[in-house]
């Protein structure tokens, strides 16, 4: 990955405000092309900088109206590959992260009513081959979300 420079971080910061910003718009905003925001952009998707990009879907707008986090436990770290080959066909699951701390992994994933949550507990994940336990955590409410912030002065 190469060293990212003050009109990269300008550019990230501009972008992760608003994605949808016209590249023109953008230029303006750093005082140089948009041939020159165009060529930026496309180097930092090449370095894996930038990630990915499209539209926030609101999960209730679907009907899906539980956030809901997920510890489990496996038997054995070393299990967490085959467990997440498993996860991967379950279309609820929205994050699968391998963790420190009381629990292996930490999932989070939508359910459309409490009977589908008990479901998915029950049915799906519980079943799994190496899961041991599961502990779950229900989201009440989201109240940040947000990208990690682009400081221009580093």
């Amino acid at each position: 990955m190469d060293k990212i420079d003050h009109l990269d971080k300008k550019i990230l910061s501009i972008l992760s405000a608003n994605a949808r910003i016209p590249f023109k718009d953008v230029a303006a905003q750093c005082g140089v092309s948009r041939a020159a925001i165009h060529q930026r952009v496309q180097h930092l998707i090449e370095d894996g900088v930038i990630t990915g990009s499209g539209f926030d879907i609101n999960p209730k707008s679907l009907g899906y109206m539980t956030c809901t986090y997920v510890g489990m436990n496996l038997e054995r770290g070393s299990m967490y590959k085959n467990v997440v080959e498993r996860l991967i066909h379950i279309p609820e699951i929205v994050e699968c992260h391998f963790t420190t701390g009381p629990y292996t992994m930490l999932l989070k994933l939508y359910a459309k009513d409490n009977e589908q949550l008990m479901d998915l507990l029950n049915n799906r994940l519980q079943t799994i081959p190496g899961v041991v336990s599961t502990e779950t955590l229900i989201s009440l409410e989201q109240s940040i979300k947000r990208e990690i912030p682009v400081k221009l002065d580093e």
